[in-house]
């Protein structure tokens, strides 16, 4: 057991001393283990059940003028085979709704997902995903003021703009592929380690036709980890790191898992944890889980120096996940009944 535990210690160090100088600039959460999709398409299926809804909410900068949307909504299924004991297909949906600034300028994304997860012998599974999908791009110049629209004395918001606007909604293709290994003693005692790239084709996204202006590749890199302690407890350990161009995100952090009640069709689960990103935001996280129907709370605490001129401008965090399980028939059946 201490070997065991040794080994996923290794996992996290290597991780956080190896990549922690990487970012992103696509909408992120902190919680982003409640988000699978969009940290991984191989991410697709891994999961204890057949069918898996997921819902994300994040809202941030409410108190300054910019305040900060974001929404996602996913779902995957399992397609189990004869011969699902050396591996099984998945396909997943994945939403995502974005919006920020003045502008509101926003993202509507929609996504396929599919993956191949080979059962290389009872420890140990590997996964091969990717996406394909389609994303549109735009803002409203309803809510912006200019400097022309000002005629000496006040504004009037009736006089043109003399701002000439090429294109206000730009649409382009979404792609990615990605892998995940997965080591599992039991239900409870698991790592899952992966990486995928997305936008792939890196997709012209400019709003100026003279402009040529590519979106580039998010490498993502992420680990989690579960380990049961005690009958009542579990840890989970978890690190995200993505780059994107210039950006670059770090977070780490775990959970304590505590078992309030284990009896079959009333188990219930309560966890409370922190994160941290590298930007320097604290995340303190809680989640509370009733056989398998999952709600995860967290809220960005800012600790940088904009901090200190704004009120309450971090960001609440909300994931809803259901996962449904269907009963298998057994493999072999008795001739005769048992009374």
């Amino acid at each position: 057991m201490k070997n065991q535990y040794f080994k996923i210690g290794l996992v996290f160090f290597g991780l956080f001393f190896g990549i922690n100088h990487i970012f992103s600039q696509d909408l992120h959460y902190s919680q982003f283990y409640n988000s699978p999709l969009n940290v991984n398409p191989a991410n697709a299926g891994i999961f204890n059940g057949d069918l898996r809804f997921n819902l994300s909410v994040r809202d941030q900068w409410r108190s300054v003028p910019i305040p900060w949307f974001t929404m996602s909504g996913a779902v995957d299924k399992k397609f189990l085979g004869k011969n699902s004991e050396k591996g099984f297909f998945a396909l997943g949906l994945n939403y995502n709704y974005d919006r920020q600034g003045s502008s509101k300028i926003n993202l509507n994304n929609l996504n396929l997902a599919g993956s191949y997860s080979r059962i290389l012998n009872k420890n140990n599974i590997v996964t091969a995903g990717m996406i394909i999908g389609y994303s549109l791009r735009g803002y409203s110049t309803q809510t912006l003021t200019w400097d022309k629209q000002w005629d000496g004395d006040r504004p009037d918001f009736t006089l043109p703009s003399g701002e000439n606007f090429d294109i206000e909604r730009v649409g382009f293709m979404e792609s990615g592929l990605g892998l995940n290994y997965r080591w599992q003693k039991s239900s409870r005692t698991k790592v899952d380690v992966g990486i995928a790239g997305f936008h792939l084709i890196e997709p012209q996204t400019s709003f100026y036709k003279s402009e040529d202006l590519k979106l580039p590749m998010r490498l993502s890199i992420n680990a989690v980890a579960n380990v049961k302690l005690i009958d009542e407890l579990d840890l989970q350990l978890h690190i995200l790191s993505q780059q994107q161009g210039v950006y670059e995100e770090l977070v780490y952090g775990g959970l304590a898992k505590i078992y309030l009640n284990k009896k079959r069709g009333k188990e219930l689960e309560f966890h409370l944890g922190a994160s941290y990103r590298t930007s320097k935001f604290l995340i303190p996280t809680a989640a509370v889980q009733f056989t398998n129907l999952y709600l995860g709370v967290s809220y960005d605490i800012d600790m940088t120096e904009f901090s200190n001129q704004h009120d309450n401008n971090g960001g609440p965090e909300v994931h809803l996940r259901y996962i449904i399980t269907n009963v298998k028939p057994l493999k072999y059946f008795k001739i005769c009944p048992i009374f």
